[in-house]
Order: structure tokens, then C-alpha cells, then sequence
């Protein structure tokens, strides 16, 4: 890194480094379709399917991560969210809602390159914990929102729980903590470099979810 990127709180450099990528991930034509109302509640639960998969890793490796210097710190149980996205497919698919569930080939790969990271890379895994977690509690409460108004879930009830952190009282507070997690990781210049790297895939690997989504679910006419 350069001398004006050392002296740049690392949590700061993250952001800046992937904003291209996430700001594509935010304006994809599924993610706008959805958000617009264009699409129907089961473009939703597609979409909510897919997040399982990918919760799925990141929650299965984490417990093994507890100790580790790199990732530990990060491990928080309030973030979890593999639970809520159960209740809500509950919701959403039925009682039997594991029936005939199956990943898009762009989540298959996204959850494999996260339970990959998990299992032999930490620093890796942290990149993937910051682009989801952090996102939820930011964009993700649009979306909570938008659900709610457009297919008339309860008000943080079933169907949206995904989004609604219990265990976190004060969302901006504990957001500014994970920030100083960020730039306090155990990592040196050359490896950071690599979690910035790892967090732009993390990126494309989501905005490719939305791709297939997308073609999955054209916008209505």
C-alpha cells in the first residue's frame, strides 16, 4: 500500500476499495426489479433461498474460527442469521420448505468459495463475514422495508426476520465496533491487500447471484 493508504484506517480502505462492486451489486437489474415492486413475492423467496445457502457457509465455519487471531474477533453470535432465514422460508415455502431447495450455480459458487476461505483461509473469511453482515444492517433494512410494504409481511414479523437484528440494540453503534475490529486486524500490509482483493470477489460472486436471479426473473412487463 501506498504511504497515504498506510496511514488510512483499514476499514475505511475496504470500503473505498470495493464501492465500484457494491454499488453494482445495488443497482443489478433483479435487486432494482425487486426493490421497484416489479417482481412478485416469489422472486422474493428465490432470492431468500439463495441467501440460506450462502448463510449457511459463512455460520457452519464459523464456531471452528472462534480462536483464530485473524477471524475470532468477528465471530459474534448477534450477527448470525441462518436461524431467521429458516423462519422465514418457513414462511415463505411451507413446513416442508428444504423440498426440492437448490442453489443457483452462481450461489454454489459463492457459497463454495466462502466455506473454502472458512476452512484454510481466515483473512479470506473476514472479507465475506464485512460484505454480508455489514450490508445487513445498512441496504438490508431497505429491503426489509420494501418487503414489508410491497408483499405485506408483518412489520419485522416472518418473511423479514432475516433482517431484523434482535440482539443488537443500537445498529450505527455497533457498526462503528466492527469498524474498529476492521482496522485492528491481526493482518500485515501485504495481507490486508489480499482482504480488500478477496472482498471485491465477494462482491462479483453476489452480483452474479443477481445475474442469474435476474434471468430467472425478468421484469414484468
Amino acid at each position: 500500500m501506498d504511504a497515504t493508504a498506510a496511514t488510512t484506517p483499514f476499514s475505511t480502505l475496504i470500503r473505498m476499495a470495493s464501492h465500484e462492486q457494491h454499488t453494482e451489486a445495488e443497482t443489478s437489474t433483479f435487486m432494482s426489479d425487486l426493490l421497484g415492486g416489479r417482481l412478485g413475492v416469489v422472486a422474493y423467496t428465490r432470492y431468500t433461498e439463495q441467501l440460506w445457502f450462502v448463510y449457511r457457509a459463512l455460520e457452519e465455519g464459523a464456531e471452528a474460527l472462534l480462536t483464530d487471531p485473524v477471524a475470532g474477533p468477528f465471530i459474534q453470535p448477534e450477527l448470525m442469521r441462518t436461524a431467521e432465514l429458516e423462519r422465514d422460508l418457513a414462511h415463505l415455502r411451507g413446513a416442508d420448505w428444504r423440498r426440492g431447495l437448490e442453489p443457483l450455480p452462481a450461489t454454489a459458487e459463492y457459497a463454495d468459495r466462502v466455506t473454502e476461505c472458512a476452512r484454510g483461509w481466515s483473512a479470506g473469511y473476514v472479507a465475506h463475514h464485512y460484505t454480508r453482515y455489514l450490508g445487513d444492517l445498512s441496504g438490508g433494512q431497505i429491503i426489509r422495508d420494501r418487503a414489508e410494504k410491497t408483499w405485506g409481511f408483518a412489520r419485522k414479523g416472518d418473511g423479514v426476520r432475516f433482517y431484523v437484528f434482535e440482539r443488537i440494540a443500537n445498529p450505527a453503534s455497533f457498526k462503528r465496533g466492527y469498524r474498529e475490529l476492521l482496522d485492528a486486524v491481526d493482518a500485515d500490509e501485504l495481507e490486508k491487500r489480499r482482504i480488500v482483493d478477496e472482498c471485491r470477489h465477494a462482491f462479483a460472486l453476489n452480483t452474479a447471484v443477481f445475474r442469474e436471479l435476474g434471468e430467472a426473473f425478468p421484469r414484468s412487463a
